[in-house]
């Protein structure tokens, strides 16, 4: 989990205050023989820090564990450039300060609060010269940024008391407050030397903005003669010929570019209007960040002309902009209009996300119906349905369907292509719902949905059960389903139909299969539908889904949930203890959808017989 930056301190009772250590972020993994450490960007740090490794054996309880590891210099205070050379001084003195539990015994602890979280590492941990518990006030946010500034210290994390474990989020229920203004920037090439300096006179810096990386400002102090000696060989091998600015920078001595690998964290005195830095002093390389993860946080921090005279064809968030998207010029409107409040994402941002999933994503949305779900002002203002769609571009597909409900034919959009699922986002579709059929067979749906619908009280933990339960009964069955998160509180489980029953058929179908599933799970399950008779500790198995014109989130949307989570499909080894509805989320899914490939393809295979499969159920 991951914070926010704040400028100023604050007291408040909702909120805990920690030091900020000025050390490497890691994660012990304890739940085996062999013990993992390792940190936020996955780099095994088990041998590098042998010292805190062997410490942690003494540890009597299955953890996984959150902290920093922090190395002291001769006068007793936190020092990063003594801990990058460890490997001069193997005895260097460190301390693995712990500050979060993730999980404890078996159970996964992200869904407590912070206090619980904390009350349970306090008894859990076991203390030593090495592995300390990392305390905590509460309320007195000012007081004790004051002592950390006298102390020297890098500066203060704020915390909410009621806030649960959020991975791989920057959360504005996590705040840092630096005593100094520091930042990350890329190292993009440096300056030849002049006088008796040796290897180069200053670091050229930059940061990415979408695609580009823009000039951010240069730094020729903080550098010992090793220092510059060991940043030098680690840029020698990542020389090239060409800058890697969209707009090459003016400098004061011959420039010599490196490949965007390397990020340096500097310290600096203001920011200039231009978004350059005043006074920028090195502090220390980076090696716990990705370079594509420094950014630029806001479109003002960037100089209008820079955006105006890019030529690149990357994306940018101005308010309101036309695009190219396929063979439409669309008018994209407020692109900077926050729709997730809390996790500081734009419209733009939604729309990006879903033109950079396309290819995976509209093979799922091909010909079928589509229930616009519309957030104009995002996730925390008021949302509605429109199913009838009117006054469309010339271009949009629009199919009509009837309605016996109302008894009248309804205007569904299609959604086939990209400029589509662009013109959708841009209406506030943040979520994109489908039909389980398509055009010209909307009568027979393509698969059956089964939804695990947790209530309240249920753990994400009930609802891995209950998959697993599902899945023994479709093995039975001789059945093949596809487990995907929701992207909310539960799972959906699809069976392909291949169009050939229709919904009356693969609903019972449906009912069938839960009530076996709550056979299995009857303390935890339920099929009651009505909300006033439900158990409220129970677990819905709804198979009502699967009726004429019912949509769901399709496989790979977005959903209107804090955090951005998305709805994603798994194999079913990870539908394990452990996993989290927003363990997918706008931030990663991409990354997933390349390394993974589409794992939903199969729904849309040729089915299930049923009949065979309900004999097999018989026969078991």
């Amino acid at each position: 989990m991951l914070c926010k930056s704040v400028e100023k301190p604050f007291d408040d009772s909702s909120w805990a205050f920690e030091i900020k250590w000025d050390g490497y972020r890691a994660i012990a993994d304890l739940r085996n023989d062999d013990i993992n450490l390792y940190s936020r960007n996955g780099l095994d740090f088990s041998q590098k820090f042998k010292k805190i490794t062997n410490a942690l054996k003494i540890q009597e309880h299955e953890m996984i564990l959150d902290g920093e590891i922090v190395a002291y210099d001769d006068k007793g205070k936190p020092n990063f450039q003594w801990l990058q050379r460890i490997g001069e001084n193997p005895n260097l003195a460190l301390i693995y300060q712990v500050f979060d539990l993730l999980w404890l015994n078996g159970h996964s602890t992200e869904n407590l609060s912070y206090l619980q979280r904390k009350e349970l590492l306090k008894q859990a941990i076991i203390e030593n010269e090495i592995i300390q518990y990392h305390d905590h006030i509460l309320h007195h946010g000012n007081d004790f940024y004051k002592a950390a500034e006298s102390m020297g210290l890098e500066g203060v994390i704020a915390k909410k008391t009621d806030s649960i474990y959020r991975e791989n989020i920057r959360s504005s229920e996590w705040l840092k407050i630096k005593i100094h203004q520091t930042d990350e920037a890329i190292i993009c090439g440096f300056t030849e030397p002049k006088g008796s300096r040796k290897k180069l006179g200053s670091l050229i810096l930059g940061k990415y903005y979408n695609d580009k990386i823009i000039f951010c400002g240069h730094t020729g102090t903080g550098f010992s003669d090793i220092l510059l000696t060991e940043i030098h060989q680690k840029m020698e091998p990542l020389i090239t010929k060409d800058s890697i600015f969209t707009i090459t920078p003016k400098t004061n001595a011959k420039a010599t570019w490196v490949k965007p690998e390397l990020v340096a964290e500097i310290k600096f005195t203001e920011l200039t209007k231009d978004n350059i830095y005043r006074h920028p002093v090195f502090i220390r390389l980076r090696d716990d960040i990705e370079p594509k993860n420094v950014v630029f946080t806001h479109e003002t921090e960037l100089k209008n002309e820079i955006m105006e005279k890019s030529k690149s064809k990357t994306k940018t968030f101005h308010n309101n902009m036309s695009k190219k998207i396929g063979k439409q010029e669309l008018k994209l409107t407020h692109q900077n209009k926050i729709y997730f409040p809390e996790d500081d994402i734009s419209k733009g941002d939604v729309i990006n996300y879903y033109q950079s999933i396309s290819k995976y994503i509209l093979p799922h949305l091909k010909n079928r119906p589509q229930s616009m779900n519309r957030f104009p002002n995002g996730i925390k203002g008021l949302s509605f349905y429109q199913k009838d769609a009117t006054e469309t571009p010339d271009w949009i597909q629009i199919q009509k369907v009837f309605s016996e409900n109302s008894d009248k034919y309804i205007n569904y959009i299609i959604c086939n292509n990209k400029e589509t699922l662009a013109y959708l986002n841009n209406l506030g579709c943040i979520e994109i719902n489908t039909w389980t059929s398509r055009i010209p067979k909307a009568d027979f749906p393509d698969y059956l949905v089964l939804d695990l619908d947790p209530s309240e009280k249920n753990t994400f933990d009930d609802v891995i059960e209950t998959a697993q339960a599902v899945k023994e009964v479709l093995d039975s069955a001789g059945i093949k389903g596809i487990p995907k998160t929701s992207g909310s509180t539960g799972v959906h489980i699809y069976i392909a139909m291949g169009g050939k029953y229709s919904y009356d058929q693969v609903k019972n179908f449906g009912h069938l299969l839960m009530q076996l599933v709550q056979q299995k799970l009857p303390e935890i399950t339920t099929l009651e539908r009505s909300l006033q008779k439900r158990d409220k500790n129970k677990i819905y198995l709804d198979y009502l889904q699967n009726r004429r014109g019912q949509t769901l989130a399709s496989v790979y949307s977005l959903r209107p949930k804090r955090g951005a989570p998305v709805s994603m499909p798994l194999e079913w080894n990870e539908v394990t203890s452990g996993l989290k509805p927003t363990d997918f989320n706008i931030h990663n899914s991409l990354d997933r959808l390349k390394d993974k490939g589409d794992l939903f393809k199969t729904v849309l295979g040729k089915g299930v017989d049923i009949l065979k499969a309900i004999k097999k159920l018989e026969s078991r």
